[in-house]
């Protein structure tokens, strides 16, 4: 029998934890999206000074740009305790369970909270603007409603998707922070943050390389880090010259653009098998053996902002800087 499944779980529990370790603890270690950090610190100072919970906060953007970092650094400004819970995995009984025994200014953090069902959302209601749990005990006309009072405590929800989530209960977050994709000296800031973090000896020139192809997201910039270093313990002496970043990003196949294969497989199905499209996304899934939602929330947002593909009404189509991108001859005679 392999040993994969038994191996499996202890690796991932240590890229977590390798992931947990480069998180930033605190505002000023929070790289970028100045403006969300500046509203952010001027709330949480007023909050701390008059002894009250913070106001429900929403984290909107793309995967990897750091709304759970957001979410932690909250308890940490704040110094109280946090409860992380996944929007799917949610119920209602889930929901009052944790409602009831938070305490007083503590930070609940649903991830993907556009994925929550709608019986569990509904009885967030009254708790984000009342703080008040209204559980039901019986059922018909034997029925009777049992009104529990909560400690206040601060809502953030992350999601990926605005539109997904309902407006009664957009409406209950008191604010909403879109977090941007960041730029290259940013990442690369990043990027040697965490090395020294590591342990690891990289040159400014790598850091930048790896941040160039980095899609403008931390978790990526950290995720390809790791691995470069890897290639640098395995072949080299261990530190990170230019190098053995453009070395190690070639083994990972991500390009200068910062696309992988399966994001470059997604521009040749487009031009190879649907004539450059339109192309609709379940189809367009269907043939690349992923997820749509995947598709739409991963690998779609990066290749939409280079400009690479367009969405249309009658579906995905890829544009000319997509098809120079991968070699691909122009169809001028093409509308897009």
């Amino acid at each position: 029998m392999s040993s994969t499944p038994f191996l499996a779980p202890s690796i991932r529990e240590d890229e977590e934890a390798v992931e947990q370790t480069l998180r930033p603890r605190s505002l000023d270690d929070f790289v970028g999206q100045e403006r969300v950090k500046e509203q952010l610190g001027i709330a949480l100072t007023a909050a701390k000074a008059r002894g009250e919970a913070l106001d429900h906060v929403l984290l909107v953007g793309p995967p990897g740009l750091g709304k759970t970092s957001l979410a932690h650094i909250v308890r940490e400004e704040l110094g109280v305790g946090i409860r992380t819970v996944a929007g799917p995995a949610l119920e209602r009984k889930d929901i009052a369970a944790i409602l009831s025994s938070v305490e007083a200014r503590d930070v609940i953090f649903v991830d993907e909270i556009h994925r929550m069902s709608r019986a569990a959302e509904e009885i967030l209601y009254p708790a984000l603007e009342d703080f008040r749990l209204d559980i039901v005990m019986g059922q018909g006309v034997a029925a009777r409603t049992i009104t529990l009072d909560l400690e206040p405590f601060t809502l953030v929800g992350a999601t990926t998707r605005t539109g997904l989530l309902t407006s009664p209960l957009r409406d209950r977050f008191g604010m909403t922070f879109r977090l941007d994709y960041y730029d290259a000296g940013q990442l690369a800031q990043i990027v040697k943050r965490s090395a020294r973090i590591l342990g690891v000896s990289i040159v400014d020139d790598a850091a930048e390389e790896i941040a160039g192809r980095s899609r403008g997201t931390p978790r990526i910039a950290n995720r390809i880090l790791r691995r470069v270093r890897d290639v640098a313990q395995v072949r080299h002496e261990g530190s990170i010259s230019t190098a053995i970043a453009q070395e190690a990003l070639e083994l990972l196949e991500v390009d200068e653009a910062g696309l992988e294969r399966i994001d470059r497989a997604l521009l040749r199905t487009i031009v190879e098998k649907f004539d450059g499209g339109p192309v609709g996304l379940t189809t367009l899934a269907a043939s690349l053996g992923e997820e749509p939602d995947t598709i739409e929330d991963v690998y779609e947002p990066f290749m939409l902002q280079l400009g690479f593909i367009q969405r249309t009404p009658r579906g995905r189509t890829i544009t000319r800087l997509g098809r120079a991108h991968i070699g691909a001859a122009s169809a001028d005679t093409k509308l897009f």
